[in-house]
């Protein structure tokens, strides 16, 4: 018998990332190039950006077409271990 695995989602199904970090030139596109090795449907320009009050750090909303919760933890995973980004929700 095979097991499901629990899940508050139905997949497929639009998720939004939240990704924190500091503001400077390199924090996008090593976001995005994550983003896309797990779900390379992702188009680049619809990345929402938003800077802090203080413009030290910038906000990065991505959502993305999920497919499992493996897929989400994988992408969690990398995202949290990038030495740029501070925050993941």
């Amino acid at each position: 018998m095979v097991e499901r695995e629990e899940t508050l989602f139905e997949f497929p199904c639009v998720f939004p990332l939240k990704i924190m970090g500091r503001a400077g030139d390199t924090l996008a596109p090593a976001v995005l190039g994550i983003v896309r090795r797990h779900a390379p449907d992702f188009d680049g320009a619809a990345m929402e950006t938003r800077a802090s009050s203080g413009g030290r750090y910038v906000s990065l909303t991505c959502a993305i077409n999920a497919t499992s919760r493996a897929q989400l933890d994988a992408l969690y995973r990398e995202l949290s271990a990038h030495p740029e980004v501070k925050i993941v929700l």
